[in-house]
Formats: C-alpha cells, structure tokens, sequence
C-alpha cells in the first residue's frame, strides 16, 4: 500500500498502460482519476474495477491535444478526489507511416496528443500542486523511442524524446515546490497502438532481441510507477528509467 491516501490522476487511462497504471495505483491504496478520449466502456469498466478496490474514482472524457481538456480534468478530478498528489501523463497515439510520403495531418495531431497534450496536462497538474503546497510527484510515459529511432516512427519518436526533456526541465523549474518529474521510457509494450503490427515474424523477432525473452505488458509499468508515485522517491528527480527487459543495451 505505496499510495495509501494519496490521489492519483492519469491521462490516457481506458486501456492499456494508463488502465493497467491506474489500476495498480488503487491497488497501492490510491483514489484516481482516468482521463480518456474515446472509449466510454474501458473507462467506466477502469472506474468499476477501481471502486471495487474500496477507492474513488472518476472518469472524464477530453482530447488531451486541447488546452482546455488539461484545465477540465485537472478541475473536476482534484475537485472528486480533493486534490491531487501523483500525476501521470500517459496518453499517445502512434499511428505507424513511412516517412517520405507521410501526411501533414498526421504528423500534426501525433504531435498535438504525444507532446502538446504532455506538456499541457503536466502545466494543469503543477499549477494545481503548487497551490496546494504539499509538493507532488509527476510522471510521464516517455519511450524507448525517445532514444533509438524507428522508420515508421519518424513523427513518434520526437514526441516521445520531447516528453523525455520535458520532465527534465520542468524537475529544475518544479523542484522548488516540491514536485518530483520523471520519466518512463517503456520498451516494446503489447497494447492497442501496437498489436496489429507485432505479429507474426516481426514479433518472434522483436522478442529474440530482448533479453527478458517476451514483449512487455501493460501491467509491467505498474511497478516503476508506483516507485516513482512514492515516497520511496523522494529524492528522485528529473530521472529517466527504462521498463523494456533490456532490449536497449542488448546492442549485439
């Protein structure tokens, strides 16, 4: 029970590693707050799952490319929970294209949800934080990606490293408030953005250059979250740590 107490807001959080992080997050002893985009089902399911671990929850639905979503779901979360404690910014879309004849539009709205969106909700939180006074901690879902590149990934993986420095910074402008900003960078992660493109031989090979020997699950981000949510962190900041069962160093 890391989190007794504590409240916990996620972006991203219907499905996937925001899910599986906002889940676990209760199951520490966390009252969270989901924000989502489209998926009222996995949302209300996220909520259910939630409460039946004796914990608040409540969902709110916002595209985090808008400015205002940030404000909206900062506002009606601390005002459910009271406030808020740990912030994770997680939501990010990734849809696969090669890069010579790649569309305007869709490198804009991947920009606009992985790092417009990031940079906005972590203002919203940290405003909200400094308010109140206690400190806090934030954290991003960054991404391997922000480290290695990737040939379908060429408007991805900028985001993904401008999430990185992100937390960087705002751990220098924050620090004196007592708010702790870190970044996860996950490595291959089984979800919904991926599935349809981890099949087959891409996918025996993918897991034949982890070490670990499998592709991560969602549930794999719980624990560095937790971590980095607690007071087992007080003394982490602007840290970057990779969850991807040591495929980065596996270089040969």
């Amino acid at each position: 029970m890391l989190l007794q107490g504590k409240r916990v807001l996620v972006t991203g959080a219907s499905a996937g590693i925001g899910r599986a992080v906002a889940i676990g997050c209760a199951r520490h002893g966390a009252d969270v707050a989901i924000n989502y985009a489209r998926d009222t089902e996995g949302a209300e399911s996220a909520v259910a799952t939630i409460e039946a671990l004796g914990r608040r929850a409540i969902a709110v639905q916002g595209d985090v490319a808008e400015a205002e979503t940030a404000r909206d779901f900062v506002a009606r979360a601390t005002e459910a929970l009271g406030g808020v404690d740990v912030f994770v910014s997680n939501a990010g879309i990734c849809p696969f294209h090669a890069f010579l004849d790649m569309p305007a539009e869709v490198l804009e709205r991947t920009l606009r949800v992985n790092l417009h969106g990031a940079w906005y909700m972590v203002q919203a939180a940290a405003n909200r934080m400094v308010e109140q006074g206690t400190g806090g901690s934030i954290i991003a879902m960054s991404s391997i990606s922000a480290l290695v590149g990737g040939e379908f990934q060429t408007h991805y993986t900028p985001t993904k490293a401008g999430v990185l420095s992100l937390m960087q910074s705002t751990a220098i402008a924050l620090g004196r408030h007592n708010i702790r900003c870190n970044a996860l960078l996950p490595g291959t992660i089984l979800t919904d953005i991926n599935k349809d493109d981890l099949v087959g031989e891409k996918r025996a090979y993918m897991e034949g250059r982890i070490p670990l020997g499998r592709l991560g699950q969602p549930d794999d981000m719980v624990g560095p979250t937790v971590f980095l949510a607690s007071d087992l962190a007080a003394y982490v900041t602007g840290a970057a740590l990779l969850v991807d069962g040591g495929a980065f160093v596996n270089l040969q």
